[in-house]
């Protein structure tokens, strides 16, 4: 496989949450925080703050366009903000929190340019889209401790986001939804009951516990990636377990205390399906957790139909 690796360059308000939605996707080799598109040399963070610099936060990407391509980024990007504010995003306002895409070649270029469009011909959002596209100009990383923030400030980060009303915007926005009536006409009796009402099939009489067959899991309700074949192992419970996740941040926990038990539960992030739970015994030497999981709540798409079915980016993991 080619090993290239491009750079894509994003403002999308506070840096903090604009590395978590691109972290650990296939295909993403690192992402840095920083400062671009102003006029001074190595600014501080207190200096860019003040809008006095002319830089925005942003985040730049390196990644592999044969893998992950530059479209793929650009739909994750508007995913994650307001596309229509020019004063900043969301309580954060001021130049230094405005939205850009800045393009590193043409094709960057052209692509931003159809992608913004395709966003306005949508009729997603009544105003104006304000975002611009811009060339790329020196980038500046931030202070280390900026760096990573969701990972190293996970319970403050979290405040941050949902208080800030980011997170609120994009479940508002960007999420589909669906009714309990169009669920339980979507899904089969177990795993609408699975999902919605979190139950538990079975064991050992659901359809994925012994496949052995390579490809990924996804999400029954929202097709978001949960798990790869890679990571899946027998732990004789008769439910399909997994060692780790495709994305960690893809999922939510939760403490359960059903049945009598203390357990933690384990969510989808995006549809928000009941999935399974967690538990730390498994393997020791792959990290020691068992995600057992309810196949009721996942679609397995094997390796051949991951292109086909918009996964493409995941055949890496197999190669």
């Amino acid at each position: 496989m080619d090993q290239t690796f491009a750079l894509a360059t994003f403002a999308g308000g506070c840096f903090w949450c604009m590395v978590e939605p691109f972290d650990e996707q296939p295909g993403i080799e690192k992402i840095v925080s920083g400062y671009t598109g102003g006029h001074t040399e190595n600014p501080t963070y207190e200096e860019v703050c003040s809008n006095t610099t002319g830089h925005v936060e942003a985040v730049q990407i390196t990644y592999q366009p044969d893998v992950f391509p530059y479209e793929r980024l650009l739909e994750l990007f508007w995913q994650q903000i307001d596309p229509t504010d020019p004063g900043g995003q969301f309580n954060d306002r001021g130049e230094s929190y405005q939205t850009a895409i800045f393009y590193h070649n043409d094709e960057q270029r052209m692509l931003a340019e159809a992608s913004k469009e395709a966003l306005v011909q949508s009729g997603k959002f009544k105003n104006p889209i304000v975002t611009k596209i811009l060339p790329a100009q020196t980038f500046y990383p931030a202070e280390e401790k900026h760096q990573d923030y969701y990972k190293k400030n996970t319970f403050h980060y979290r405040l941050y986001k949902k208080g800030s009303g980011r997170e609120d915007f994009i479940n508002r926005n960007w999420k589909k939804k669906y009714t309990k009536e169009e669920l339980k006409k979507m899904l089969s009796p177990i795993q609408y009951q699975v999902t919605q009402e979190n139950g538990t099939e079975r064991p050992y009489q659901n359809e994925y516990y012994d496949l052995e067959e390579d490809g990924i899991y996804v999400d029954i309700v929202s097709g978001e990636p949960l798990f790869s074949s890679k990571e899946k192992y027998d732990a004789g419970c008769g439910w399909p377990s997994f060692t780790k996740p495709l994305h960690r941040n893809q999922l939510t926990e939760n403490m359960d205390t059903s049945l009598g038990m203390r357990r933690i539960e384990v969510r989808s992030k995006d549809a928000d399906s009941h999935l399974g739970h967690v538990f730390d015994d498994g393997p020791i030497d792959q990290g020691g957790m068992r995600y057992c999981m309810n196949s009721a709540a996942m679609r397995f798409i094997p390796k051949d139909k991951l292109k086909e079915e918009g996964y493409g980016q995941y055949l890496s993991l197999f190669e």
